[in-house]
This record gives structure tokens, C-alpha cells and sequence, in this order.
């Protein structure tokens, strides 16, 4: 049997076609929502009803013209901590697909039950908290039905995580990220250079045990346990909507796009980074009044003071000291507080 031989003007037109075929981007479909090649689309991903309620979440995607990751941006995990759910707003108006490789998704309000509500911590449909309930069930409470379409449409669905925080309605917090380790290299790694991109001056490693994939409680260890390098951001605090908090996370979107190759331009080399271990979350060993006796960032001594609980008539119940010395990354700034609940957290400057 003798090859085919085909013309060199035409053997060229094949190739060409195939290259160019190569580097056309697809369809991207999620849930309800179709986004053809350098387009965006917005709409909601429903969670089922039940005794608790239902929920709508409002999600984009924004499908580039070229080839490339899927990017997840997660807001809203906690209804209250608003920068992160303003900056992904204007990146749906800013974004140009037609200049992105690549598809974004966008979670704009991964729990409206909370939002709506107004409520730190937990929904108000079931006193559940969202980021402690993941992978999720389909068969649960409503935070467990939002974690398990959250994680079946987006997150199993995504390259690359982030899970977009800022202090909630009751925290004083300095801006940093969580880099998590797994062990794995080549995971590791790439988280790291996620971490870095975003830019925030603090970054703190978490180094806590990979969870089960059935049992990851939260965003970012859901897609660690699938595959997927991950990072937790936190930009704002007190229930602030401040513009400073919301061009953070804005700005850190950007460069983390360059970073990973969806967008043109130069990424910002992070320089000055404080590298935090051994991270404590403190919890209040009662239920009373908290009065904190430091700030957001401030360096303190072991045993310093971090606040002092009283009941509620002003009679002291507890002095609340720092473990060790270090940074402290957040601290309760309103003076409600219950019995296990965070007043603060604590990390350690890496030693050089």
C-alpha cells in the first residue's frame, strides 16, 4: 500500500489547522450555566430543599479563549466577611475573557443563609459552620448540601483553589495567607507559589495532617485531598467592606492570574515575607465577656497578655495568656464570647 501524499500547500494548511484547533478553548459548562470561549456567564448552582430550607449559590465563569487551568475563587464561605464577596463582583466587571487562558470560576456567596442572616461562624439554618462540614452530604443540613455541590461543581471541577476569607464581623485580623503542606512535593510547591502570588506580607505554613478525602472539613483541605494545590486567604475584618480590604484580595486575584499563566503581564515578586509556624487558636475556656488587651499584628511575649474574660456582671473569670511568643494573627475585638470559641490566634516567626 503506497502513503498518501498530500501537496505541501495543503500538508502546511493541515497543520496549521490543527495547531490552531489545539489552542481554541472549550465550552464550559457548570450546573445550569454554558460559557462558550471568551465569554462570561453568571447564574446559581440550587441546593436542594429540605427541612432546613434551600439555597441559591451565585456563581461566574469566565471561560478564556485560550486553553489553560480552572481556577476556583471561593467568597463567602462566611457570610460576614465581606471584602473577599465585593472584590469577586468587580472582577466579574473587570476580567476580560477574551484575554484570560483558561476558565475562573466564581463563588460569589458560597452561604447566603449566613449572609443574608448576618451571622459569624454559623448558618442560621442549622448552626452548622460551612468551612467544618466538607466534603458535604447530599442528604444533610443545608451547610452540608452547600458543601457537597460546592464540592462537586467546583472544586472537583478546578485546577486550583482559593478559599477567599477576611476576619469575620467579630475579629481584629492583620492580612495573611494559609500555605498548607501536605508532604507532597510537587503539591507543595505549588501552593507555595500560589501562596507567594497573592502577595499578602504574612504568610502562615500549615503544617497540620492532610485530612481523609470523606472527612476534609474545609475548602482548602477538600482540594488538597483531591489533588488540587490550595490556599486560604484572609483580607479584612470586623464586618469592614473597606475598600484597602477588598483591592487586597482584588489585587491578589490579579497577580495569582499572572502567576499562573491566564493573564499577560508581570507578576509582583512578593519581597519581605514574615514566615509564621506552629499557628494556636485559642479558645475561651467560658461563656461571658471578652476584653482584649492586644491588637491584630501585635508581637507578644509568652505568657503576655491576650484579653480577660468576665461574666456578665464585670466579675473576672480568666486571664487569657499567649502560649508561646509571636504574632498575634487575630483577635476577638467585640466582647460576646462563648465557651470554645475562638479569642485568638497565635503564630511564630520561622527562624531564618
Amino acid at each position: 500500500m503506497h502513503a498518501l501524499k498530500l501537496p505541501p500547500c495543503l500538508y502546511v494548511f493541515l497543520i496549521t489547522a490543527f495547531a490552531a484547533a489545539a489552542s481554541v478553548a472549550d465550552d464550559f459548562a457548570l450546573g445550569p450555566i454554558e460559557a462558550p470561549p471568551g465569554t462570561m456567564r453568571s447564574g446559581y448552582l440550587e441546593v436542594s430543599p429540605g427541612e432546613d430550607g434551600d439555597a441559591q449559590i451565585p456563581v461566574s465563569v469566565l471561560n478564556g479563549v485560550r486553553p489553560g487551568p480552572v481556577l476556583a475563587l471561593v467568597a463567602g464561605t462566611h457570610g460576614y466577611e465581606y471584602p473577599p464577596i465585593t472584590a469577586l463582583q468587580r472582577l466579574r466587571g473587570t476580567l476580560d475573557p477574551a484575554a484570560l487562558s483558561g476558565t475562573i470560576i466564581l463563588v460569589h456567596i458560597a452561604n447566603p443563609p449566613s449572609f443574608l442572616g448576618r451571622t459569624i461562624y454559623y448558618s442560621p439554618a442549622d448552626g452548622k459552620n460551612l468551612n467544618r462540614v466538607y466534603p458535604g452530604r447530599p442528604d444533610g443540613t443545608l451547610s452540608e448540601r452547600i458543601a457537597h455541590i460546592i464540592t462537586r461543581d467546583v472544586i472537583e471541577r478546578a485546577d486550583f483553589v482559593v478559599d477567599l476569607h477576611g476576619g469575620d464581623g467579630n475579629e481584629a485580623l492583620r492580612p495573611y495567607v494559609y500555605m498548607p503542606v501536605t508532604g507532597n512535593t510537587e503539591l507543595d510547591e505549588a501552593s507555595k507559589g500560589m501562596a507567594l502570588a497573592f502577595g499578602l506580607d504574612h504568610i502562615v505554613i500549615d503544617e497540620g495532617r492532610l485530612r481523609e478525602a470523606g472527612d476534609s472539613l474545609y475548602v482548602d483541605q477538600t482540594a488538597l485531598t483531591r489533588g488540587k494545590p490550595a490556599i486560604t486567604t484572609e483580607t479584612g475584618q470586623l464586618g469592614s467592606n473597606d475598600d484597602r480590604w477588598v483591592k487586597m484580595a482584588e489585587d491578589g486575584v490579579y497577580n495569582l492570574l499572572r502567576h499562573l499563566e491566564m493573564l499577560d503581564g508581570q507578576v509582583q515578586q512578593n519581597e519581605g515575607v514574615v514566615w509564621l509556624t506552629d499557628y494556636q487558636v485559642i479558645s475561651s475556656p467560658g461563656t461571658g465577656v471578652f476584653r482584649a488587651a492586644v491588637r491584630d499584628g501585635y508581637a507578644i511575649a509568652e505568657g503576655g497578655l491576650i484579653g480577660v474574660l468576665s461574666d456578665f456582671f464585670g466579675n473576672e473569670i480568666s486571664q487569657i495568656r499567649a502560649p508561646f511568643a509571636g504574632v498575634v494573627n487575630y483577635v476577638v475585638a467585640t466582647p460576646p464570647i462563648t465557651k470554645g470559641e475562638p479569642v485568638a490566634m497565635v503564630s511564630r516567626v520561622k527562624p531564618d
